[in-house]
């Protein structure tokens, strides 16, 4: 049977920290995807990409708040099939950047790589209680812990560019991410699963 906090009604707070998250992320896609395409970076534009699934994803949950448990889960599910597609979407630019190559800045890679690490950190840390709330809830949490490993990843990148004068460690990276971004998904997808059977097998009140 679902514990308390997954049948838990939304609060004011969990609202609030979602129209938070939610702006945050959407600042930083159009930061990181502006700056990518400046630098040549795949890894940013990854990244940036990814803080728009996360903007998304966190504007769905906000409208899962107000609604009933079937919301939520259908709410989850096309946050994971959003994260599939971008996931793909960035693996997809890091094998055009390989054939079609371009030299990533380095510099600029660390930089906003670590202003936007610090932007999801925050989220993560805001979204940190609602880890074992609904499947909505979750998701936005599983989106955070992947930014910020994506994050570093692009820091990663950007000081192997500069070491190593290579365009190579960036699209590495950016493929790693869009890696990371298609599991995340999948890990969504299957929760999103996992509790709508838990739900169907509870009986009657």
């Amino acid at each position: 049977m679902l514990d308390s906090m997954r049948t838990a009604p939304a609060t004011p707070n969990q609202q609030q920290i979602l129209k938070q998250v939610l702006a945050i992320n959407a600042a930083m896609f159009v930061a990181e995807v502006v700056a990518g395409l400046a630098a040549g970076s795949v890894g940013l534009i990854a990244d940036g990409l990814d803080m728009l699934a996360d903007a998304l994803v966190y504007g769905l949950a906000l409208a899962a708040t107000a609604r009933g448990p079937s919301w939520h889960i259908t709410s989850a599910r096309l946050s994971g099939r959003l994260q599939l597609l971008l996931g793909l979407g960035v693996l997809a630019e890091s094998i055009r950047r390989f054939l079609m190559p371009t030299d990533p800045v380095g510099l600029a890679m660390i930089g906003i790589g670590a202003v936007a690490l610090g932007a999801n950190i925050l989220c993560l840390v805001l979204l940190h209680q609602f880890r074992r709330g609904r499947v909505h809830m979750r998701a936005a949490y599983i989106f955070s812990t992947n930014d910020v490993l994506a994050n570093v990843g692009v820091i990663v990148s950007g000081v192997l560019v500069l070491a190593f004068g290579s365009r190579l460690p960036d699209l590495i990276i950016g493929s790693v991410i869009s890696l990371v971004v298609i599991r995340g998904g999948l890990r969504i997808l299957d929760d999103a699963h996992r509790e709508s059977t838990e739900e169907a097998g509870m009986p009657d009140d």
